[in-house]
């Protein structure tokens, strides 16, 4: 009977082990990539200690360990793991480790090392996604009506292509009205939205790079008077880390891949109220976002320059947060800028208005703006004010994203831009030279 009791008590003692044992809430998700070193981030469910063990394909029998981090409620239960024993242009599988337990999941997990081409090769091939508004439907927060979110199988969808990386342009998550004021509300939405399972695979495998738009800096239309705006940074760069945030405040930031450049911009941090009409000059990006976005510009040799920012920047509709319409003495700036300057290859990345479309400028070569909404929030539905800028074509009015896949030689590179929807059916493609991107 003792022996029995015994067992009962082991047996139960261990149920309730196992039921408070941290568990992963979401993730891994493989952040910026560079030629020595990757980052993985992971979520747990309570603070534990977290590592990844790693090895190159080609050499399984010679595996390396990122240093252990604790997770803590602090930083949203989220850990950034360096991967730091890499050798350029090498794929890596990966392994999760949680209280030194492996946590099993049900898709491969890789990296990737940029390469060394420069000075021997031309430089690579390379592809990636990108697309904004991203609402994940949780009933109990959700407005009453029609569920606001859906067709969450476009993040399968997106993994399938095979990107190597996806930029997500804005609005990546929805903060609700019982998330903005307080730093729990906040995590409780970033991680809501993190833990979808269909978004799984492709965070595993997919390096990840990002832009805030309003929805996931604060309330609907929000500016630089919003009082939560330090811990929505804080919360925006535990869940998208990327290597190098250019100030000290906000979430401007750059990377590089392969010969290109991407210009990372924060269009709400320093954003003035809309209603503060006795402003002479409206400003939306700020004074000095926009000298180090010109500087970085005129010093890039990239034959194409991304510039990703949460509003549309070309578009002449005089409504909404476009920039024409919020702060045209700084999209004036900025156009004047790449043109006094001779800075060739610049291509703008925005979302936003959920709606998709190519707009086009000619300031000496054509300017393009490749607007890519909804990944999957509501489309807008109905008919849109006319953009006499949109490239005949491109205008999508369902939830979709764009495929960008960069190719050729390193003197005649090319950009293809594929926009497919949900199911990954093809809507519209068009190829853009770089050698056409030039004064």
């Amino acid at each position: 009977m003792k022996t029995l009791l015994l067992l009962f008590f082991c047996f139960t003692n261990l149920q309730y082990h196992l039921a408070q044992a941290p568990q992963l809430q979401s993730g891994p998700m493989v952040s910026y990539s560079t030629m020595k070193e990757c980052l993985i981030w992971v979520q747990t469910t309570q603070p534990a200690p977290v590592y990844i063990q790693y090895w190159d394909l080609k050499a399984p029998n010679n595996p390396y360990k990122t240093a252990v981090v604790t997770t803590q409620k602090a930083n949203g239960l989220t850990a950034h793991l360096i991967a730091d024993q890499l050798e350029p242009g090498k794929t890596y599988a990966y392994e999760v480790y949680l209280n030194n337990q492996k946590v099993a999941r049900d898709y491969p997990l890789r990296f990737q090392s940029q390469p060394l081409w420069q000075w021997r090769t031309n430089p690579p091939t390379f592809s990636f996604a990108t697309g904004s508004c991203a609402f994940i439907n949780e009933k109990q927060y959700d407005r009453k009506g029609p569920p606001y979110g859906g067709a969450y199988q476009i993040f399968q969808t997106i993994h399938q292509k095979g990107p190597d990386f996806m930029l997500w342009l804005g609005d990546n998550t929805y903060l609700r009205e019982a998330d903005w004021n307080s730093q729990t509300g906040i995590w409780h939405r970033y991680t809501h939205t993190r833990s979808t399972p269909e978004l799984q695979p492709l965070l595993g495998n997919v390096h990840h790079y990002a832009i805030w738009d309003d929805h996931d800096y604060g309330p609907n239309n929000s500016d630089r008077s919003f009082h939560m705006k330090r811990q929505t940074t804080h919360a925006f760069q535990r869940f998208f880390p990327n290597n190098n945030y250019a100030f000290d405040e906000g979430t401007t930031s750059y990377f590089q891949w392969a010969d290109c450049d991407f210009f990372l911009l924060d269009n709400r941090y320093w954003r003035a109220p809309n209603d503060r009409t006795d402003l002479a000059h409206h400003p939306v990006l700020g004074e000095a976002q926009i000298e180090w976005l010109l500087d970085r510009l005129a010093s890039s040799p990239a034959p194409f320059k991304f510039v990703a920012v949460g509003g549309q920047f070309l578009s002449p509709i005089p409504e909404g947060e476009r920039l024409y319409h919020c702060a045209p003495q700084e999209r004036l700036k900025i156009i004047e800028g790449i043109r006094r300057l001779n800075i060739n290859g610049v291509i703008f990345l925005t979302g936003d208005v959920h709606h998709t479309e190519l707009s086009q400028l000619d300031i000496g070569y054509p300017l393009y703006d490749l607007t890519v909404s909804p990944l999957t929030s509501g489309p807008h539905e109905g008919k849109l004010a006319t953009n006499p800028l949109q490239v005949s074509g491109t205008l999508v009015q369902e939830r979709n994203y764009a495929h960008l896949a960069v190719s050729g030689p390193r003197k005649a590179r090319k950009l293809t831009v594929t926009v497919y929807d949900s199911d990954g059916k093809l809507l519209w493609e068009r190829v853009i030279l770089a050698k056409d991107l030039k004064f």
